[in-house]
């Protein structure tokens, strides 16, 4: 009796597993397997201290060179971020990368220790080029650059291009002795003027409304940013001349035709919508063009060479 009634459960059982079977719709895939990329990777690079944020802005426009360059054998665009600009130089000699973007005075400095090249002007945030303001406190008894002897300037960084070198570069030009202090509270010698990194240019605004600094360095975008009322209250001392707002460089064993590719793809990218699209994302770019005499490669050069030769 046991039995039975065990059997006609499993048989109950068996039957209503097979309905469920037989009212669900078998699921067949009809994608094919995607194909892994294949040719080399195109990988360009930036210096950063927020990867994530750099790789975000720069994918887009790793893959669009990549889709263009594949005559090339180029089948992958990748983005790879460094810590500093020693890196970034090893990565370029080795050609662990092949494109680098940045403004002037770190560009020089990896030309300098890799063999890079320069070959486009890049209009980051929809600027061609910048110069830096030299300025102080209208109230303050310092009214040119020779004022500045025996006293304290701040700049940015010291891989800033605006922040540290067109200003240093200036003051030198003008026959003054730029020395770096520890501190904006060191002794500055009569025939010096000191100067000290501030790291950020609001400290350096803030440096200069307070005192603790006679004179600060900023560019032209940050410091028309300053509200109107608290800029009425300084004082221009001087404005550097214009440099490139960024620079493209490309490892120094590129293949001349893959340069020559590359420039031209770049130098279109602003005539067509995807183009223009990716641009859009890569910091607010309006293009690339190529060096025009105003802010040319050599003047930056000269500009780099003197700050770092003294």
């Amino acid at each position: 009796m046991f039995q039975k009634l065990l059997k006609n459960l499993m048989l109950v059982g068996l039957l209503a597993t097979i309905a469920s079977c037989d009212s669900q719709p078998t699921q067949i895939s009809t994608d094919e397997p995607t194909a892994p990329p294949t040719g080399k990777a195109l990988v360009i690079a930036d210096v950063s201290n927020n990867p994530a944020k750099k790789i975000k802005r720069y994918q887009p426009m790793a893959d669009y060179l990549a889709k263009n360059l594949s005559q090339f054998d180029i089948g992958i665009g990748e983005v790879k971020v460094a810590g500093d600009l020693e890196t970034i130089s090893s990565w370029l000699k080795s050609g662990e990368i092949d494109i680098y973007f940045d403004s002037p005075y770190p560009a020089m400095r990896v030309s300098q220790l890799s063999g890079a090249q320069a070959i486009l002007r890049r209009w980051k945030d929809r600027t061609p080029d910048y110069y830096t303001i030299i300025f102080t406190m209208g109230d303050r008894d310092i009214n040119s650059l020779e004022d500045l002897k025996g006293k304290t300037i701040s700049f940015d960084e010291p891989n800033s291009t605006s922040g540290y070198m067109l200003p240093a570069a200036y003051l030198i030009e003008a026959g003054l002795n730029p020395v770096e202090k520890n501190s904006a509270a060191d002794t500055v010698g009569e025939n010096e003027v000191g100067y000290v990194f501030s790291d950020d240019d609001e400290n350096t605004i803030q440096w200069v409304i307070s005192g603790k600094v006679a004179a600060g360095a900023l560019d032209i975008g940050t410091f028309e940013e300053i509200p109107p009322q608290s800029r009425a209250a300084m004082k221009v001392l001087a404005e550097t001349e214009k440099v490139a707002r960024h620079i493209v460089m490309v490892r120094p064993d590129m293949n001349p035709e893959m340069v020559a590719a590359l420039k031209t793809i770049l130098l279109e990218m602003d005539k067509t919508p995807e183009g223009k699209e990716v641009l859009d994302i890569f910091e607010d770019t309006a293009k690339f063009d190529e060096f025009p005499p105003e802010a040319s490669f050599q003047r930056m050069r000269e500009l780099y060479e003197q700050v770092e030769n003294r």
